[in-house]
């Protein structure tokens, strides 16, 4: 074995070990407020297919429990999905979730960053948003964005795998370099329909993403959580920075009739805790608009926003 194989490899194995130890330090916040004063639908739910059929790591009883009260009392139907992707498993869901996929049963096996999907599967889960469907893909850094490497190419998105850093525009609160701040003040939250909403008192102002990837969209994409020109981005493999330039933590864009957003991060559409002491970890951080961004690209994703 060469010494930059022996490196490369070494690179990979930390990153997993680096996100087993942060992960496993996250569980959901079972005191999370996930009311919703005026909610979405209150008659024609659309029936939004919940996906547990790929090692998920997060699921909707536990971490991303939150995510699912949320959008429950926002009036969707929530539908776990436990069967592989096909077009008839597909055909009578509006919006598919698919949050942190793993190759293996546990993120600490070997076989944890390999594709979570099949390429029939790729297949119909494009053809299906290219007929109108609507897909919301959350993948943090290796090995789920390894896991869901295929699929994002298949969708035309690509997945940096690694971690951004980004010590200007970081919460300085926190005091880590890989908790991001997205606002009107430093520019970095885009003018769009999601951040937008539909109404002045669903305007974002300031949302955190955490430890995230960073991702780049096909052609025409929208970046609504567009990276800053002092970010780095540090790849799973050894010593290797990628250029941040055009790249972001959300994107959104649409392939044929359907609609497609991608996050960087699962953390920042749940509520999570973290610690002894049980910190807030996601759209629980007060003074942030995590949660109204949740619903805003429920919103969008429903054809409710254009």
């Amino acid at each position: 074995m060469t010494e930059s194989v022996a490196s490369s490899l070494f690179s990979c194995a930390l990153v997993i070990v680096l996100s087993v130890t942060a992960f496993s330090q996250q569980i959901a916040d079972r005191h999370f407020d996930a009311r919703v004063e005026n909610p979405a639908y209150k008659k024609n739910f659309p029936r939004v297919l919940f996906d547990e059929a790929h090692n998920n790591f997060d699921t909707t009883n536990n971490r991303y429990k939150p995510f699912a009260d949320l959008i429950f009392n926002d009036g969707y139907h929530l539908v776990v999905n436990r069967q592989p992707f096909t077009k008839e498993s597909l055909r009578s869901s509006k919006i598919l979730i698919i949050v942190n996929p793993l190759g293996g049963e546990e993120i600490d096996e070997e076989t944890a960053g390999e594709p979570a999907f099949t390429a029939s599967e790729c297949d119909a889960l494009a053809d299906w948003v290219r007929d109108g469907g609507a897909l919301l893909l959350i993948v943090d850094a290796a090995p789920f964005s390894s896991a869901a490497e295929t699929l994002g190419k298949k969708l035309g998105v690509e997945m940096s795998k690694g971690h951004v850093t980004d010590p200007a525009n970081s919460d300085k609160e926190s005091g880590d370099p890989a908790i991001l701040v997205y606002s009107r003040e430093n520019r970095l939250l885009g003018e769009s329909s999601i951040t937008g909403g539909r109404s002045g008192a669903e305007r974002l102002t300031r949302v955190m993403v955490f430890n995230g990837q960073s991702l780049k969209g096909p052609e025409g994409s929208d970046a609504f959580l567009k990276l800053a020109d002092t970010a780095i981005d540090s790849s799973s493999e050894a010593d290797k920075k990628l250029p941040v330039a055009g790249r972001a933590q959300g994107i959104a864009f649409r392939l044929g009739k359907g609609r497609v957003v991608v996050l960087a991060d699962s953390a920042m559409a749940s509520a999570q805790v973290t610690g002894s002491d049980n910190r807030p970890f996601g759209m629980n951080i007060p003074d942030i608009d995590n949660k109204q961004l949740t619903l805003n690209i429920m919103h969008w994703l429903s054809g409710m926003l254009k």
